[in-house]
């Protein structure tokens, strides 16, 4: 439910950026590294928040990826005690 609610407010604010984008015609000038452009400003607004939103999820994915793999190797590790464990209480039961 709240992946549901989180996408429709996404969704909301992207169609006001275009809506108020597309009310927005002026030509802005764009210097970058070797050259430089003269772009429509809600073009240049819409390019930077998509790569800005690519980015976002990008580094979210980084750090989702490497938390699941320390869960695992935890995991793992929790696994092979509990079995040592279970070894050294069996062998100090029988006794």
């Amino acid at each position: 439910m709240k992946r549901i609610v989180a996408l429709l407010v996404l969704v909301l604010v992207f169609v006001a950026a275009l809506a108020l984008g597309s009310q927005n015609g002026q030509l802005v000038q764009f210097n970058y590294l070797v050259a430089q452009g003269e772009f429509s400003l809600a073009a240049l607004l819409g390019l930077f928040f998509a790569v800005g939103f690519v980015v976002g999820w990008a580094v979210f994915a980084l750090l989702l990826l490497r938390l699941k793999l320390q869960n695992r190797a935890l995991n793992r590790s929790v696994r092979r005690q509990s079995r040592e464990l279970d070894t050294l209480r069996s062998g100090t039961s029988g006794e």
